[in-house]
């Protein structure tokens, strides 16, 4: 080799080093398995998942039967009485081509990469697939314009036309994070001006009774496990929260998160860090009707990652609010979304926008790149 070229190793070195700084920090989570090394791994109830990758049709695996309460959970099984085995069975198959279908992934009906790294990501503890139906998954005129990919629960509750002005409370729980009261008030009243801001609908806080009961037609409180609503928590990671249709009004958070209600969450110390007004954001959604979308951008998508803020209504979760409610006549419209973290927006953006696929196209670009040197 002439004085001028760099030996292979050094130039394999150089480009990795410099391709991690750029996509760090990346999430585990969003990692698919054999990945997981490269960062800190997040540990969630799901984190074992990772041990099913490319299971498939036909194998008995220890795991599978947890899995498939994950997906009962989310109604793309129905609930057995006498439980679930570790058998990839077909029903495993269907349910699986089903979360694929609504996610966006390729329909395999085998527990691949993506897939496993989805179905770990930390998410909403409201139900896809509701009644049997997925309200999810776009027609193909919709997945190809990205447009309308809205949902809502069956029967289409909303609030009566005749309510424009709608109360919340926020419940004083044991359980309720060291958070100053000033700064989660904030964070609730920004969260519902979002979608005020869209609609006919205005949003006041009354305050929570001393005796632990309230008027108001929403009640917001932190709990922990099982709390009596039949939708346990799960620890950190796992469910962040869940909300009911209307007009129950319930909205409930795990207090096991690391929640982040000031500040940039993604220079949090914490790499559990969650952002407290981006999942509140969405669980207003469910209040007011929204189903999930299958729209990554959008507020209504079921998932998003740890130390990541996504609180900006997307176009599509405007949609589907005005389409309930009817419109803001002083609404300016959808402003452009610009990340406010390194890590990606939803951890089923797919598969092109994924943190681990750039560092693995930038390794094997370096490859290339020392093979053209020497």
């Amino acid at each position: 080799m002439g004085n001028n070229r760099f030996p292979l190793h050094i130039l394999l070195a150089t480009a990795a080093v410099a391709m991690l700084a750029v996509a760090s920090p990346v999430s585990s989570v969003s990692l698919p398995s054999g990945l997981g090394d490269i960062a800190s791994k997040l540990r969630n109830p799901w984190s074992a998942f990772q041990n099913l990758t490319d299971t498939h049709f036909g194998e008995q695996k220890k795991g599978l039967a947890r899995l498939k309460t994950y997906l009962a959970r989310f109604g793309y099984l129905p609930e057995l009485p006498t439980g679930f085995t570790d058998t990839f069975d077909a029903d495993l198959e269907e349910a699986i081509k089903s979360y694929q279908r609504n996610f966006r992934l390729d329909i395999t009906g085998v527990l691949d990469a993506a897939t496993v790294s989805q179905m770990m990501a930390p998410r909403c503890g409201v139900a896809d697939v509701i009644n049997g139906t997925s309200s999810m998954a776009p027609s193909p005129s919709q997945h190809v314009h990205g447009r309308n990919l809205y949902s809502y629960f069956p029967g289409d509750p909303r609030w009566p036309r005749s309510r424009k002005s709608l109360t919340y409370a926020i419940a004083s729980t044991p359980e309720t994070p060291a958070i100053d009261s000033a700064t989660l008030r904030a964070v609730f009243a920004r969260a519902f001006g979002r979608w005020s801001a869209a609609t006919t609908l205005n949003f006041t806080e009354v305050a929570w009774s001393a005796s632990g009961s309230s008027t108001a037609d929403i009640t917001i409180g932190f709990y922990a496990g099982d709390h009596g609503d039949g939708e346990p928590f799960d620890g950190p990671l796992g469910t962040l929260a869940h909300a009911f249709s209307p007009t129950d009004g319930r909205f409930h958070l795990d207090a096991a998160e690391a929640w982040v209600a000031g500040g940039d969450v993604a220079r949090a110390a914490a790499d559990e860090a969650v952002d407290l007004e981006s999942v509140a954001v969405h669980e207003i959604g469910h209040l007011l009707g929204l189903g999930h979308s299958a729209e990554p951008g959008a507020i209504m998508y079921p998932t998003i990652t740890s130390r990541t803020r996504k609180v900006e209504l997307a176009e599509d979760d405007v949609q589907g609010i005005q389409s309930l409610y009817g419109g803001n006549p002083n609404f300016k419209g959808v402003a452009p979304v610009t990340p406010t973290s390194s890590r990606e927006m939803d951890s089923g953006a797919g598969a092109g926008s994924r943190p681990w696929t750039v560092l693995v196209a930038a390794v094997a670009t370096a490859v290339g790149l020392a093979v053209v040197a020497l």
